[in-house]
């Protein structure tokens, strides 16, 4: 019985870090388009101040636990460069592209980084797992299909890039047993490339105040944060698990979009919505089956 209760805590944690992390995810989306859509900051600027921010809020968190700078060291390359190579891709693309079309071609490729990951590695799904990808999959394409038929190819390509690195950076995480030090020490190694970026980059720096602010939140809370949440529920989660739930992130992004920025709610979103929705509840119904066994 106590075993019982026990499995059902964890899967229940993993379910709650697992929703709040698609929630920061959608919302770095929301926040990229709107503060580069609209010309507040520039790509470069908004890279680094993201990834600085964040480097200082997860930094102060591991003072703050530990009372040291221990571990901070060591971590390898891996991380910091998976990071820096999906975060300047992602705001570039996001000069270029929408945020339905950004949504859909980041998580498609990292959907299926992973799970080519995992069935390379010998991972076998499950039919329900089967099932939930072909449903989430399904609905995605419904709710995306129409604003993707002619986006603008280097933002895709650029987004491309951003799926597969940030693949990479969610693999890497999953062997971490410290999650915020593992963050903390890739925002803190990525962002002197960031500032070279910004060197490097052709014409003014552009930055105005709700620019930098929103690169801010997008960088200390909805990256820095949201990264450590997903870190805590990488380790519950298969390579399959991991790629099909953050299809839900367009949906959470879509629906933010309406409710933030006033765009209309149709019947299609509502039916898309639904179908990733459904995909991923038959997904991580799997993972409560084997953690309560």
């Amino acid at each position: 019985m106590a075993a019982a209760a026990s499995g059902a805590l964890v899967v229940l944690r993993t379910l709650t870090f697992t929703l709040l992390a698609l929630v920061a995810f959608a919302s770095n989306s929301l926040l990229a388009r709107f503060s580069l859509g609209t010309g507040a900051i520039d790509a470069a600027t908004f890279t680094a101040i993201r990834l600085l921010a964040g480097a200082a809020v997860l930094v102060a968190l591991v003072r703050i636990r530990d009372g040291t700078w221990k571990a901070l060291r060591g971590g390898g390359v891996l991380g910091p460069i998976s990071l820096f190579v999906y975060a300047v891709p992602f705001s570039l693309a996001y000069v270029r592209i929408g945020a339905a079309v950004g949504a859909l071609v980041l998580f498609g490729v990292v959907q299926l980084t992973m799970v080519g990951y995992g069935l390379a590695s010998g991972e076998r799904p499950s039919l329900r797992t089967w099932a939930g990808l072909a449903l989430a999959t399904g609905g995605l394409v419904l709710l995306t299909a129409p604003a993707a038929t002619r986006p603008d190819p280097l933002g895709v390509a650029l987004m491309a890039i951003a799926g597969v690195a940030w693949a990479v950076y969610t693999l890497a995480g999953r062997s971490s047993r410290e999650p915020v030090a593992a963050n903390a020490r890739n925002f803190m190694w990525s962002s002197p490339l960031a500032l070279l970026v910004v060197l490097a980059a052709p014409g003014a720096i552009v930055a105005d105040t709700s620019g930098v602010l929103l690169a801010l939140v997008s960088g200390g809370v909805t990256s820095g944060l949201g990264y450590v949440l997903w870190y805590r529920a990488l380790p519950r989660l298969s390579v399959t698990q991991a790629a099909v739930a953050q299809v839900g992130v367009p949906v959470i992004a879509a629906a933010g979009a309406v409710a933030l920025l006033g765009e209309p709610l149709s019947l299609r979103l509502l039916l898309a919505g639904a179908a990733v929705l459904g995909g991923i509840w038959l997904l991580l119904s799997r993972l409560r089956q084997t953690a309560t066994s």
